[in-house]
């Protein structure tokens, strides 16, 4: 988020009455600001959750703010909501969203290929971790393709995201395109086909599959990010910089990592200290850190985790990954309730959004809630994303397990990250459950070696394993392998 930008004249200052909103509009900015969801703030003003979006695009339009943060910082004073084009010093890169051209003539289909373009803004704007230009000020460009880069330019983005629509009767072809505002590179571009049933339906699948193609933690949008931030000295890291650094040193899950992702994130906080995603994944590196013994101190770390994600929650009441991570916190503090009670917040903030799917799958088979519910969480995330990082396939090894699928968690688990005691641990259990001897001793020679801090109840206290199916089960396959 941007701090360095110069307000333009309409630009609001924090807490300064909200006169270019309606009354409906200034409704919906404060629900949103205060972290419902596009469902609750629907029934609450008897609108559909496709208005909602609507509303929000025109709400980022007026105010001239590009995120939900932002908008936040304005209904609740906190802080100064950037105005204008970013400047380039330690603002996160900005991401400009052209409206899809509509190749088909009929115009209920031009209709469409704009409900579509703000459906992706808007959802861009909640989930991903660089700021949105709104729809409205994208819409009122006109630009031709021809032009977007020279447009992309004028307003200080960094990465252009541009579409074609092609429809009849029976299909719709969808084709998307990241390229560099600066040199119109492609960075990336995708298609997708989809047959033409309930329209609405429609519309909310392809947003979601661009979504979460784009924005999940290994999206195409942070992969080019991070390949353009191993090309610069250290020296010139930005806030955003370090976040996608350390988002990749986290998801190792290694001791090493962990503490390198520790570095990236405090870093990044120290630049931006309302860069709310930073705050939510040093959250979750401190939980990796009480939960696989890789401190010197359980509630040293179990203290940090709680300081992290209550900051996020408190500069984003809307953030789904934050959500659940508090919800594992309170698992570990044996406030099981309260654990319930966040996941579930974390699923109607996120419910589209296969990161925070994923997430939720491993704290139901293991923290609380119905563990039957897990699978479908998952194998939703994956379908969501099929960028699906090796973290995922790690979630999907210990959800299986825990339903007792012990041959089908093995062959997720292989496609993990190799050098996670969490994923170890659950290779060797599996292995032990099926008979598999001595390659469950393997394993625990190798956590013995690797890992001397590691130990079955330390996972289950630390991690924390609370539903008491999967507990029950770690113990008893744990009795069947000599690791400790």
């Amino acid at each position: 988020m941007n701090h360095n930008a110069t307000p333009t004249p309409s630009a609001l200052s924090p807490g300064q009455p909200l006169p270019a909103l309606s009354e409906r509009e200034r409704a919906v900015a404060e629900r949103f600001a205060a972290g419902s969801t596009y469902r609750e703030i629907g029934e609450a003003l008897f609108i559909a959750p496709s208005t909602v979006r609507t509303h929000l695009a025109a709400i980022y339009e007026k105010l001239g703010v590009r995120s939900k943060v932002a908008l936040a910082m304005h209904i609740n004073a906190i802080g100064t909501a950037p105005a204008g084009p970013p400047a380039v010093t330690d603002a996160s890169p900005v991401l400009a969203i052209f409206p899809i051209e509509c190749l088909s003539a009929e115009e209920h289909w031009r209709r469409f290929a704009d409900g579509l373009s703000s459906d992706i803004t808007v959802d861009l704007a909640r989930y991903a971790d660089l700021p949105v230009v709104a729809f409205h000020t994208m819409k009122a460009l006109g630009s031709k393709p021809a032009d977007f880069a020279a447009d992309g330019k004028a307003l200080g983005a960094a990465y252009i995201l541009s579409g074609q629509l092609r429809a009849d009767a029976q299909r719709v072809r969808l084709t998307m395109e990241l390229a560099d505002a600066r040199t119109a590179f492609s960075l990336w571009s995708e298609r997708f086909d989809r047959p033409v049933e309930d329209i609405f339906a429609l519309q909310d699948s392809l947003t979601e599959s661009v979504i979460n193609v784009l924005a999940g933690c290994f999206g195409a949008i942070a992969t080019v990010g991070r390949n353009a931030i191993r090309r610069k000295p250290p020296a010139s890291l930005r806030a955003y910089d370090c976040y996608l650094l350390g988002v990749e040193q986290h998801n190792t899950f290694s001791r090493s990592g962990n503490r390198e992702a520790i570095r990236l994130f405090s870093r990044a906080l120290e630049l931006d200290p309302t860069l709310v995603r930073a705050w939510t994944e040093l959250a979750y590196a401190y939980s990796i850190e009480a939960a696989n013994g890789f401190g010197d101190d359980l509630n040293a770390s179990i203290g940090k985790w709680r300081w992290a994600v209550e900051n996020a929650l408190r500069l984003d009441p809307s953030d789904s990954s934050a959500h659940n991570c508090f919800g594992d916190l309170m698992g570990c503090l044996g406030d099981l309730e309260a654990a319930e009670s966040a996941h579930r917040r974390a699923f109607e903030c996120g419910s589209n959004h296969a990161d925070t799917l994923a997430l939720l799958a491993g704290s139901k088979a293991l923290i609380a809630g119905d563990p039957a519910e897990a699978i479908p969480l998952i194998e939703r995330a994956m379908r969501l994303n099929p960028l699906a990082p090796p973290w995922y396939f790690g979630m999907r090894g210990r959800v299986l397990f825990a339903a007792g699928r012990h041959r089908e968690a093995i062959a997720a688990l292989r496609r993990s990250t190799p050098d996670s005691p969490h994923v170890l641990i659950f290779l060797m259990l599996a292995h032990a459950t099926l008979g598999d001897g001595p390659e469950a001793a393997a394993i625990a020679a190798r956590l013995r070696t690797e890992f001397p801090g590691f130990s079955v109840e330390g996972f289950i206290s630390g991690y924390p394993v609370t539903n008491p199916d999967a507990a029950r089960a770690i113990r008893e396959a744990a009795r069947l392998v000599p690791f400790q």
